[in-house]
């Protein structure tokens, strides 16, 4: 008999720390499929801050660093600079990413710098309590804006579109937008991450994919409420597929290999 699925071999076998509905597992099985797919788990390295995504390296059976909150680029710019044949794979929340470390990834992106970003997009601050993100979406509610994010009144500002900003900028080659919601959704993610991790090793510029992520916990939601909100919330505000794509020959060949 074919074996047509398995567990990937670069993903420990542990009891997950995440809340239920939560969207990282997904996530993490996601890239351990591909990394024993391009059989890189020797090569692989990733570096995961503060917030949700610091648990990430009790799943991984690869080597990991943990930076501090919002430097994880600076790190990641370092260890790919040194071991330039190794996949080097940034991953970040939206805090993290998008507030703390927002100069760290926009000059990281503009340098072109040759490491992976996973940005992990779940509207709200997870570990820290549920405070407004930067992410967080107008009339959403946070533990730091009750009465909903109001970007005029209360002068809380407008939600950030990261991909649409970095894509302005030279030194990013490849930029896509998945979501963790259905099935179709999670084949189309799996695209997107080996598209960017084919042409990290095909010495492309910066990729980065963003992932839409349920926080069913701080949005005050059940797992199935907070995709479905999700769906009619999120993804009409983060539009889903390829945002820039300016990936040359050589990594479209090694996409296909």
């Amino acid at each position: 008999m074919k074996l047509l699925a398995g567990h990937p071999e670069s993903l420990v076998s542990v009891q997950t720390k995440y809340c239920a509905g939560c969207g990282h597992g997904v996530i993490h099985r996601v890239i351990c499929e591909i990394i024993d797919e391009l059989g890189l788990r020797q090569k692989s390295i990733i570096t995961n801050p503060v917030g949700c995504s610091i648990w990430a390296d009790l799943y991984f059976d690869f080597d990991s660093v943990q930076p501090a909150h919002g430097r994880t680029p600076a790190a990641a710019t370092g260890i790919k600079r040194v071991l330039n044949d190794h996949l080097v794979i940034c991953y970040q929340g939206d805090g993290d990413l998008a507030a703390i470390g927002t100069a760290e990834i926009i000059h990281a992106a503009n340098r072109g710098e040759k490491f992976t970003t996973i940005f992990v997009n779940n509207a709200i601050y997870g570990m820290t309590g549920g405070q407004m993100a930067p992410t967080t979406l107008v009339g959403q509610r946070a533990a730091t804006a009750p009465g909903g994010r109001d970007p005029v009144e209360q002068g809380m500002g407008y939600p950030i579109r990261v991909l649409e900003m970095l894509a302005t900028l030279g030194g990013t080659r490849y930029l896509a937008r998945g979501a963790t919601n259905s099935p179709a959704n999670i084949a189309k993610l799996k695209t997107y991450i080996k598209k960017a991790f084919t042409a990290q090793m095909a010495g492309e510029g910066f990729t980065m994919v963003e992932i839409l992520s349920p926080c069913g916990t701080n949005w005050g939601m059940s797992p199935v409420e907070a995709v479905d909100w999700l769906e009619k919330e999120m993804i009409p505000f983060y539009p889903l597929g390829e945002i820039k794509n300016e990936l040359s020959h050589n990594a479209a060949q090694g996409e296909k290999t």
